[in-house]
Formats: C-alpha cells, sequence, structure tokens
C-alpha cells in the first residue's frame, strides 16, 4: 500500500471510531413502506418520499408510456437537442403550481441550489445563510466567491446585523423545512429582512413542496407569499413527488439568467423525458388529493406525542420530519441496529450532517403509513429504552 492510501485507510478508520461511518443497504424491492434488505421484510420509516407517490400505479404508468414515446436516455443537455416537449409541458405547469411566471429544469436539487447561487453571485457580492442549512446551499455559496456568511439557526435578527455590513449583490438562501430538524424557516420574517436590505430571498424547499399547505404549494403557500417576496424558489421532485430532480421557479428574468449562467444546467445532461412525464402525473396527485397531507399532519403528531410520553428527546416539528436527539453518534447508531433488528428503518444521522453533539434519529412519515405503524415503533422504542436502562 502506497503512502497516500495509507493515509486514506487511517482517516477511515478514524471515521469508524468516531461512531461515523457511513455505510450502503441493498434494497430489493420497490421504494415504499415495506422494504426488503437482506431477504427481511422491513417497515421503512427513513424515505422522503413523504406522499407515497415513488411506485403509485398511475405515476409507473406515465413513465413506462414516456419510456415508450421518448426512450431511456434525454441524449443530451436542455440546450443542445436534450428539452423534450414532456419536459417543457412540466416546466411550465410547475410554474403554475408554485405561483411563479417560470421554472427551470435542474438534474438535481445539488445542481439547482449551485447554479443558481453562482449564476446570481460572484466576487465583491455577498451571501447569508442559515447555519443549519443543507449542503448544497452551503456549497454554493462557497462556489460563487462571494463574501460567506452564516447567521444562527432562524435568526433574523443576527441576519440582520451581517446584512447591514454588507456591500455589492446580496442573497439570503435558506431551506424551508429544514431536513434534519423538521423546523419551518421564519420566512415571512426573512422576506422583510431581503426587502428592506435591497437583497434576493433563496428558498429551498425540497422537503416542503408537496407536503405542506393546503394545495401543497410548501412554505411559501404556508407563509402566503408571492413571488415578489421569495424571488428565487427551488423544489425537488424525488421527495413529495416521489419521481427524480429538481427546477427553479421565480421571474422571466430570472430563468433566463439562469439558462445563461447557471453551469450545472448548461453542461450536464437532461434528465430522462419519461421522468418529466411521471412527474407531471405525481403532480396531479399533490394537487388533488389532500388526504395525503392531512394524513401525514395526523400520523406525525401521534408518533409525537407518543414519542414524549417515553421520555425521548423529541424536536419540535410541525412536518413530517420527527427528529429524536440522541447526541452521542455511536448511542444512535446503536438504537438504529436496535430498531432494524425489530423490523424498523430509521436512519441515525450524525456529524458533520448535524452539529457535534446532537446526533439524532431521523423518523419520517409517509401517506402509505398507518396509526397501527406509529403504535409498533412506539413499541420498539420503548423495549429498547428499558433494555438499556
Amino acid at each position: 500500500m502506497t503512502p497516500l492510501f495509507t493515509e486514506l485507510a487511517a482517516n477511515l478508520d478514524d471515521i469508524a471510531q468516531q461512531g461515523l461511518y457511513r455505510s450502503r443497504r441493498v434494497i430489493a424491492s420497490p421504494q415504499g413502506i415495506n422494504l426488503e434488505i437482506d431477504g427481511r421484510h422491513i417497515v421503512n420509516f427513513c424515505s422522503n418520499d413523504y406522499l407515497g407517490l415513488a411506485n403509485h400505479a398511475d405515476v409507473l404508468k406515465a413513465f413506462k408510456a414516456g419510456a415508450d414515446q421518448y426512450g431511456v436516455g434525454s441524449g443530451s443537455a436542455h440546450l443542445i437537442c436534450g428539452h423534450s416537449a414532456a419536459h417543457h409541458a412540466l416546466e411550465e405547469e410547475l410554474a403554475a403550481f408554485t405561483g411563479r411566471d417560470r421554472a427551470l429544469l435542474f438534474s438535481t436539487g445539488y445542481m439547482a441550489n449551485i447554479g443558481a447561487i453562482t449564476a446570481l453571485l460572484g466576487r465583491g457580492d455577498a451571501v447569508f445563510e442559515d447555519r443549519l442549512n443543507h449542503a448544497s446551499l452551503l456549497d454554493g455559496g462557497l462556489s460563487s466567491g462571494a463574501t460567506f456568511k452564516r447567521y444562527a439557526h432562524a435568526n433574523v435578527a443576527d441576519l440582520g446585523s451581517k446584512l447591514d455590513k454588507a456591500a455589492g449583490n446580496k442573497l439570503i438562501a435558506t431551506d424551508g423545512v429544514f431536513s434534519m430538524d423538521g423546523d419551518f424557516a421564519p420566512l415571512d420574517e426573512l422576506a422583510v429582512a431581503a426587502k428592506n436590505h435591497h437583497a434576493w430571498l433563496m428558498v429551498d424547499d425540497a422537503h416542503g413542496l408537496g407536503v405542506i399547505g393546503r394545495h401543497g404549494g410548501g412554505i411559501v403557500e404556508h407563509y402566503g407569499l408571492s413571488q415578489d417576496d421569495v424571488p428565487v424558489l427551488m423544489g425537488t421532485l424525488g421527495k413529495g413527488f416521489g419521481t427524480f430532480g429538481a427546477f427553479v421557479a421565480g421571474s422571466e428574468l430570472l430563468v433566463e439568467t439562469l439558462i445563461q449562467k447557471a453551469r450545472t444546467y448548461i453542461y450536464t445532461t437532461a434528465l430522462p423525458a419519461a421522468v418529466a412525464e411521471a412527474t407531471r402525473t405525481s403532480l396531479k396527485i399533490v394537487v388533488a388529493e389532500n388526504w395525503r397531507r392531512d394524513k401525514l399532519k395526523k400520523l406525525s403528531e401521534r408518533f409525537s406525542v407518543g414519542a414524549e410520553q417515553l421520555g425521548l428527546q423529541v424536536m419540535p416539528s410541525s412536518s413530517a420530519i420527527q427528529p429524536i436527539l440522541i447526541g452521542d453518534s455511536q448511542r444512535a447508531v446503536d438504537i438504529s441496529k436496535a430498531l432494524l433488528d425489530a423490523g424498523f428503518l430509521v436512519s441515525a444521522i450524525r456529524p458533520p450532517t448535524v452539529p457535534q453533539g446532537s446526533a439524532r434519529l431521523r423518523v419520517t412519515f409517509s401517506a402509505l403509513h398507518d396509526e397501527q405503524h406509529v403504535d409498533r415503533l412506539l413499541d420498539a422504542f420503548a423495549k429498547i429504552i428499558a433494555g438499556r436502562k
């Protein structure tokens, strides 16, 4: 082994010693609340398929019909020959759904965030990010070359003091629903701060769109905010919509700027047109079937109340993400393994995804879960807690 690889091996050993080693599980079944892992049938409580659309019969049918019409691959980037009628129709439908002038498809949410921020900012500008933002927003800010500032989580006063000192173009970037905590950004206050300081406000609503709001319009619908209030809206399609990809929605000027300047849009292959067709169908379901959001809310509340009764430290959340704070990384891993042995898949989330000392179990719900699933999970937690006293 060369010295370079010896150093890599030592780094991996160090990660393992800290209880931070990551490994993959091989799934042998479609996504849903019931998964097959290593020949075992497991109840899934860690998926972002919140509305249960990833394996919905109508979505599958649309995907297969799209593949019959367009084939499997898109062949090229959108600006070469990869932009199909399916892509174009989906963009128009997403713009209408979000109440924006236009929407622009990206291949992933990570690429959408990096592409949008780096297209809008450069040296001499400034970007302000919530301390608990998703890695893609943070990486976008760092990649832009702009002055990079992080403000205390959901603290608009701290943000305001930093905005006062900034020059050049300013962009405030925040998660809508924070993916590891489940709480909401104070978007109404952020919109006021942005206007007062002549700054753009960009919201990554990956975990809100489809899930939050009466019609699934996400965090902006929850707060009743317009395109003028939130000029840059990013949403993903692989969570509430159950498919794949992402988009940025906003004004005509914003979208045309991204088409010309967002490198992660210009220089990558378009997502398959069949996925766009599947998403068009899932979007219709998102809008029409309010019962899915209503059920998610009831299940999440039932779990939160039950977990607190067991003495678990449930983090404040009004979303389908219900994290249980553990603290120690290895203990979080051990409880996650015990839950898996009991037939439940619940992820242990550890640094650097979350701050040091705040390892947690991230429990997420789907509209396909029932109350009995919640109660069985709580029973498993109760037995694990009893066994560790």
